[in-house]
């Protein structure tokens, strides 16, 4: 749920992945709750993953964070270095690209728009 830039994040996590689309986008129309034109809801896929987001006309006392993370199974050093830094850059780094026991390479980063990612290496 944004606050008037789901369609800004949509197409940027689109355009990250060879396999990313916007599948559906809903606006809101003249006389509805929302900012004419702004998204009612959409949809859009990215590693195989189906991701609805919406513009919500109501402020709220929250954002996202990192207690949910959508994971991302990387398939090569060169796809989890370039998702690492898009998503860092404007973000933050929750725990950089590095070997943790668990995975030899791994990053936790929070972009732009809040969202919290885990990207893993195959």
């Amino acid at each position: 749920m944004f606050e008037g830039r789901a369609e800004e994040a949509m197409n940027f996590y689109v355009s990250l992945f060879e396999d990313g689309k916007v599948l559906e986008v809903l606006r809101y129309g003249a006389g509805e709750p929302g900012k004419e034109g702004s998204v009612k809801r959409a949809s859009f896929s990215v590693s195989g993953l189906t991701v609805m987001c919406i513009d919500s006309p109501i402020k709220h006392g929250f954002t996202f964070t990192p207690a949910i993370s959508l994971f991302v199974t990387c398939r090569s050093d060169d796809q989890i270095e370039r998702l690492s830094a898009a998503f860092s850059d404007g973000g933050s780094i929750l725990m950089p690209l590095g070997d943790y026991g668990f995975s030899r390479r791994f990053a936790w980063v929070s972009d732009r728009f809040g969202v919290s990612w885990q990207l893993n290496l195959e």
